[in-house]
């Protein structure tokens, strides 16, 4: 435990410089030294050690807000999504925090060569994209029960042609959330979608991208649970994590986000969360 209040610390000290400033190198370097080394699988454990020195090089990193990423405990990470890189970011951001992320991620990736390997042996929650979600659904609802860190992305993906700021969300995390009581995160990132922009199929090397995160204090959502959990009460609790979620992100871009789209209830049952890549 001493070993994690430690990397908290150096990890958080960096909050106390400039906005925008990246994150010095020798922060990085004891970041990487003290990071959790049990809990992941050998494989998952193998490409956060091989791609940790990657980012390190190809990016600058501004992570901010690790306080809120409780020490122990389930929580629920809502994050916005921007590129096939998020899940690297995330599982760095996570790492500097001392807590081993899960994904839930398209059930077709288990089967590959090269991606399925970390995700098995990561305990990382396989999505029928088939089906209606259910059994994702229990799967993460029982990690954060367990008192796992569970990575959601509750937009279910991204446009090619975005303009960064948040789309219409499903319902999938509020209902863990609402659920299981556990605290949701909103994390906002950019600079990803810089690094590899969605519709390339390269990075970009130069210039070096910043990859900004900031994490929030958890959303309000107990008095939704208080009453019969329907389609009202899940619409409420997404709309106030996605907001929170784009209050985030303007604080990253500096600009005023625009008025969220107003949009009739879906289905209580539609979890359909995101895949990883």
């Amino acid at each position: 435990m001493a070993r994690q209040d430690r990397l908290r610390r150096i990890s958080q000290a960096h909050d106390r410089r400039r906005p925008g400033r990246p994150m010095r190198l020798w922060r990085k370097l004891a970041i990487l030294a003290l990071y959790p080394r049990t809990d992941r699988g050998f494989w998952y454990g193998f490409a956060i050690d091989l791609l940790w020195p990657v980012l390190m090089a190809v990016a600058r990193w501004d992570f901010r807000g690790g306080r809120q990423v409780p020490a122990s405990g389930g929580a629920l990470l809502a994050v916005n999504h921007l590129s096939h890189v998020d899940p690297i970011v995330l599982v760095s951001y996570c790492m500097a925090q001392g807590r081993v992320p899960r994904f839930l991620a398209m059930k077709e990736l288990w089967g590959q060569t090269v991606v399925g390997a970390p995700l098995r042996g990561g305990r990382h929650i396989p999505v029928d994209r088939s089906a209606s979600g259910i059994e994702a659904y229990r799967a993460a609802v029982e990690a954060v029960r367990q008192g796992e860190v569970v990575v959601v992305y509750p937009e279910g993906g991204f446009a090619d042609d975005s303009d960064g700021w948040p789309r219409p969300a499903r319902t999938g995390v509020a209902r863990m959330a609402l659920e299981t009581g556990a605290p949701v995160i909103p994390v906002a990132q950019w600079g990803s979608n810089h690094l590899l922009p969605p519709s390339a199929r390269f990075g970009t090397l130069y210039p070096r991208a910043t990859l900004r995160v900031l994490a929030g204090p958890p959303v309000v959502l107990h008095d939704l649970r208080e009453g019969r959990i329907g389609r009202t009460a899940l619409q409420a609790a997404t709309d106030r994590i996605m907001g929170r979620i784009t209050e985030q992100l303007a604080v990253l871009r500096r600009e005023e986000p625009p008025q969220p789209e107003v949009r009739d209830p879906e289905p209580a049952a539609d979890l359909q969360p995101p895949a990883v890549s």
